[in-house]
């Protein structure tokens, strides 16, 4: 997360709900903790925030932080962040797929605007432990999807658990298009919850390539769990143009920008 500066250590409650609610608009889920230390206030001052966002409908509150409503209620796109950039990048990223591939994916807002821009045309098949990419994906005419069993996690909306992990390692895909929650170029891949970390991580590993997408704000920020290093990922997509300056860096590890 990014950390605000020594000026605004003492923010009005406007400027601390905004913040909060930004912070998961990029990354779906904010912990109480972090929020204390980048905004220098005290555990009751976070948990009163919380309160107020959640009775007001901005937010889901649950123990030791919030989730995102955007990300439980991907389904309605007048709710998602960002959603003219994350339709740009589902653009770009359908034209990489082709018949007859294995693809695997996680859940997110910009996976499932991606699923919204297949071609109607194609043929291939999609694993994933997302609920709300499997409905988008069955709503497509001549894929087929595959959804990974296992236990549901009401946080991120994905079946975790080492169950479903089996299952990704017995599939050899030719793609894995993960979501972006942080990437940079020091840490890599990096996300907040540790069991979908784990499906994640057997999803890189048992495909040929890795794709990912998210919008450029999400990049050069850090969660606490690590994904993957940046020598796993092929490729990156996000709504700028390949040669912006923001993606040079990116571009310097031998990832492939588009």
């Amino acid at each position: 997360m990014h950390t605000l500066n020594a000026e605004n250590r003492d923010m009005l409650k406007k400027e601390r709900q905004e913040f909060i609610l930004h912070q998961l608009n990029l990354h779906n889920k904010v912990l109480s903790a972090d929020l204390c230390r980048n905004m220098n206030v005290s555990d009751d001052t976070i948990r009163r925030d919380l309160q107020e966002l959640s009775q007001t409908g901005r937010l889901i509150k649950v123990h030791g932080g919030a989730l995102s409503k955007s990300f439980h209620k991907a389904f309605d796109r007048q709710m998602v962040y960002s959603i003219d950039s994350k339709h740009v990048i589902a653009q770009k990223t359908a034209q990489l797929v082709q018949n007859g591939m294995y693809i695997l994916t996680a859940g997110g807002t910009s996976i499932l605007e991606f699923a919204k821009s297949l071609d109607p045309q194609l043929n291939a098949t999609f694993f994933t432990c997302s609920l709300n990419a499997a409905i988008e994906f069955a709503h497509h005419p001549s894929i087929e999807v595959v959804m990974i069993g296992d236990k549901v996690s009401k946080d991120s909306m994905l079946t975790t658990g080492a169950n479903a992990v089996q299952t990704i390692e017995s599939i050899q895909a030719d793609l894995c298009i993960l979501g972006i929650n942080s990437l940079d170029t020091s840490f890599g891949l990096s996300e907040n919850d540790w069991e979908v970390v784990q499906i994640k991580k057997a999803m890189i590993k048992a495909s040929k390539k890795t794709i990912c997408i998210g919008i450029s704000e999400k990049l050069n920020s850090q969660q606490k769990i690590k994904v993957a290093n940046m020598d796993e990922i092929d490729i990156l997509i996000t709504e700028l143009d390949p040669n912006h300056p923001t993606l040079a860096p990116f571009k310097r590890q031998g990832i492939t920008i588009y």
